[in-house]
């Protein structure tokens, strides 16, 4: 995958996440919409819920992020 696409891909995750975080995603989310977008499970999660699993899945896919920036095998695609 070039980089291009690898930072097109994670740029819009980023986005995604971002708005459940801080621009009142989690609120609209609550209920079927969590279960339709994020996971089954996590349509039993609370909106500040909501906020802490995007927080923590943002860290983790920055940290990927950076980890196919300098290593093109961590792309996942050849």
């Amino acid at each position: 995958m070039s980089l291009l696409a690898w930072s097109t891909i994670h740029t819009s995750s980023a986005v995604f996440w971002l708005w459940i975080l801080n621009w009142g995603g989690a609120k609209i989310l609550e209920g079927w919409g969590a279960w339709l977008t994020i996971d089954w499970l996590a349509a039993r999660l609370e909106a500040e819920q909501l906020r802490l699993y995007a927080l923590f899945i943002l860290i983790i896919e920055a940290v990927w992020y950076l980890l196919g920036v300098f290593n093109p095998e961590w792309r996942g695609i050849p």
